[in-house]
């Protein structure tokens, strides 16, 4: 609750400063990236990553001439990672996965769970670039957003990597709303006196737990806890930032 409570205040200051905008921008980014998840188990380790892509719209709103209200609406595709599960268990027992993917992740030691999973995103931050040198500007983007779950699958790979099951539809077991905080910084080119080119880094870090756990069941005899398993597993990437702004 006090992580939501931080992240609302953040976006409430950031509104109060775009109310003093001098000039707005707009464009768009095709900017591909690669994906990851990890948790806060020691049974559960991150053993893979998925190439995505962020796709759609930008906008920024200046307060000054070289500070703006940094903000977007876009796709990100095939957010996620794989997961090795150290332990046999019932995992996604929310979603409809088929009998014999299920009796896999019961019976086989150490399954790969990798999740690829498709969010609409709303970052928020504050752009605070330099003045132009030739035609080049320099930026840094401390930012805030949220994700929303649109789709998610599944596949299940054995021990050796290979591949088992594919696309379960996980949905049911992928939380609905993602909160992450990021930072980009790279440079703009301007190529006529409206239009810029955009490329630079970004990093992204999810702080709210990805998967639902609640029905899940470890099965290994050598697991004194029988609970369900409650790991908090959160996505993270770094994006190639490439984009127009007009």
């Amino acid at each position: 609750m006090k992580k939501i409570v931080v992240f609302a205040a953040f976006l409430i200051g950031l509104s109060t400063l775009a109310e003093a905008q001098q000039a707005v921008r707009f464009g768009f980014q095709v900017s591909p990236a690669f994906n990851w998840m990890s948790t806060d188990k020691n049974s559960i380790s991150t053993n893979g990553t998925n190439l995505g892509l962020k796709l759609g719209l930008m906008g920024e709103f200046y307060f000054q001439e070289n500070y703006a209200l940094a903000t977007g609406l876009g796709f990100s595709f095939n957010s996620g990672g794989t997961l090795l599960h150290s332990n046999t268990g019932i995992y996604w027992a929310n979603s409809e996965v088929p009998a014999d993917c299920a009796f896999f992740m019961e019976e086989q030691q150490a399954p790969n769970l990798k999740y690829s999973i498709q969010y609409v995103e709303i970052p928020i931050g504050l752009k605070m670039r330099t003045r132009e040198f030739g035609y080049i500007r320099y930026f840094m983007e401390p930012n805030v957003g949220i994700g929303f779950r649109t789709q998610a699958k599944g596949d299940i790979r054995n021990a050796d990597d290979e591949e088992e099951c594919n696309d379960i539809n996980i949905r049911p077991d992928v939380r609905l709303l993602n909160l992450f905080w990021g930072l980009n910084g790279g440079i703009e080119y301007s190529v006529s006196e409206s239009t810029s080119l955009v490329a630079g880094i970004g990093l992204q870090f999810g702080f709210t737990d990805v998967t639902k756990d609640d029905d899940t069941v470890y099965l290994d005899n050598s697991v004194s806890n029988q609970d369900a398993e409650d790991s908090k597993g959160v996505a993270r990437g770094v994006v190639l930032r490439l984009g127009v702004l007009f």
